[in-house]
């Protein structure tokens, strides 16, 4: 799935001319927390977000901070504070930094800006064309869209198969030290775990097979250290 797939194509916008007022009643008509910033030839140069407007002076949340904190900090800190709190127009506001994504963007790749970046939207653009937008609720749309038809049901011999086969792939735990049964589709997990947190995930691998009805835990936590053992209930 790529951000063309996902993204709002009809994206709200404002200019860097906008003044703060029109941005924060367009942010609240639309019911967003973020708009992307173009000029007249619709190229991206920046977005704002509910956040720049949190410490304005017309709401009494200006920041100011100490005199001998300005003054460590330096004339250039306290300007750019007093423009973020004063200024009445879009562009002395806005991030001008922004991350963007090609239109092929991958979902995965989306995700990763979006973690690595700490934003809620990533604008999608052609050259410096801006072509759409992908928030964290498109992604949350695209999760429905993917969920695939239910495959048929496995009988317990490839139940079994499947479960191993997931369980050698992902490495939380060794086939090794399980005595795993499948019987009409119920699964049965017994043996060892070193770790509370491999149990559930030793549920939701069997869980997620096609045919499989019901886990039965008989699994038993070895404590590393001591070799102290309990079962899920807690008992020695």
């Amino acid at each position: 799935m790529k951000a063309s797939d996902i993204m709002t194509r009809d994206v709200k916008t404002v200019t860097p001319d906008a003044t703060i007022e029109e941005a924060v009643n367009l942010l609240l008509s639309i019911r967003a927390s973020g708009l992307p910033v173009v000029d007249d030839n619709g190229r991206l140069v920046g977005i704002v977000s509910e956040t720049d407007f949190l410490h304005r002076v017309e709401i009494g949340t200006a920041k100011r901070r100490p005199r001998l904190i300005e003054f460590l900090l330096g004339p250039g800190e306290v300007a750019e504070a007093y423009v973020m709190s004063h200024s009445r127009k879009v562009g002395d506001v806005m991030t001008r930094d922004v991350v963007t994504v090609a239109a092929n963007a991958s979902l995965n790749e989306i995700v990763a800006v979006m973690e690595k970046r700490k934003v809620k939207r990533v604008p999608v653009v052609t050259g410096d064309e801006l072509v759409g937008l992908v928030t964290r609720s498109d992604v949350l749309r695209a999760f429905t869209a993917a969920r695939p038809t239910a495959p048929a049901p496995l009988d317990d011999q490839a139940i079994l198969d499947r479960l191993m086969a997931e369980l050698n792939a992902q490495g939380f735990a060794s086939p090794r030290a399980l005595d795993v049964t499948v019987d009409r589709g119920v699964v049965t997990l017994t043996g060892e775990i070193f770790d509370e947190r491999q149990r559930p995930a030793l549920t939701v691998a069997a869980e997620n097979i096609p045919g499989v009805t019901k886990v039965i835990d008989h699994l038993v936590w070895i404590e590393p250290f001591s070799g102290m053992t309990l079962d899920k209930t807690g008992m020695i």
